[in-house]
């Protein structure tokens, strides 16, 4: 259970937070709500975790604010378990987690913005296939918020990648950070192609941790014509677990390309990213597909 924050330390944030989020499980279940999983078996069967263990925790996390506990079924009453707006506001420290020990634990300590196909981001990622993306709003260049996933599309396409250099500047030595170069490219070539994406069938999606406002001004300068959303609160970045660097004292998602389905499971991915070109291609066939199913 978690421990009470000592009298010495009452005005450190750190250990305040620690005593609501620094249990192995409390943060283990902050992961898997922001993965869509709200429901006490949901929980268990996932995390493997001992009932007594999980009811503890949970009554923790909802006393803290970080959940909230919300009814979903009458007689007899059952409930979800939902992130609270405190609860939402932990997910840029999970993902910074995340990025810390993909980096530092689990690779060789350098900074990229593209990964080994044998690295262990790169397995989270391959793994997406038949995972379902849960019911997001994310922030549009449009001044709308809208879900990642199109519901009147037979497919999806969410390109995923570091930043744009307009309206700029991107943080020193950028290029110096292995595949951060072409996303002005690659939002040119889903341009170029998006009324075969469109006649297909498939809506795009372009995602980044820029601002809207950031993204707007892009959007203008290029003439986008499909959304470009703004994953600055880590929200799609959580949900899926998805890859991150740090850059600028700033999270970025590293470039990867996700075609999800009507029913919002992840149908196709490709991570890492090194060929644009082609990946923009194999994006259109392999929606293309799912569409006409």
């Amino acid at each position: 259970m978690a421990r009470a924050v000592p009298d010495r330390d009452a005005a450190c944030a750190i250990a305040q937070a620690a005593a609501v989020v620094g249990d192995w499980w409390s943060l283990l279940l902050v992961r898997e709500t922001a993965r869509g999983q709200h429901r006490f078996d949901e929980l268990q069967r996932e995390l493997e975790i001992s009932r007594k263990v999980l009811t503890e925790r949970l009554n923790h996390l909802v006393d803290s604010g970080v959940l909230d506990k919300v009814p979903y079924q009458e007689g007899p009453v059952r409930f979800e378990y939902r992130l609270s707006d405190a609860g939402r506001a932990l997910l840029p420290v999970l993902v910074s987690m995340q990025d810390w020990a993909d980096r530092w634990l689990l690779g060789d300590g350098s900074l990229t913005a593209s990964a080994d196909e044998r690295s262990a981001e790169a397995h989270r990622v391959h793994d997406l296939p038949g995972a379902r993306l849960p019911r997001l709003t994310l922030p549009a260049h449009t001044g709308t918020g809208l879900d990642p996933v199109d519901a009147d599309a037979g497919a999806t396409v969410l390109f995923c990648y570091p930043a744009t250099g307009r309206p700029g500047p991107l943080p020193d030595d950028w290029l110096d950070i292995p595949g951060t170069a072409g996303c002005t490219l690659e939002n040119r070539l889903f341009r170029e192609a998006y009324e075969r994406f469109t006649a297909a069938g498939v809506a795009v999606r372009g995602v980044s941790t820029q601002r809207p406002d950031e993204q707007r001004a892009f959007a203008a300068a290029e003439e986008i014509p499909f959304p470009l959303l703004s994953d600055m609160d880590n929200a799609l970045s959580a949900a899926l677990r998805l890859p991150t660097f740090r850059a600028g004292q700033a999270l970025r998602l590293k470039r990867a390309v996700l075609v999800v389905d009507r029913e919002r499971t992840v149908r196709h991915v490709q991570f890492p990213v090194t060929d644009i070109p082609a990946a923009v291609e194999t994006a259109w066939r392999e929606g293309s597909a799912v569409a006409s199913e």
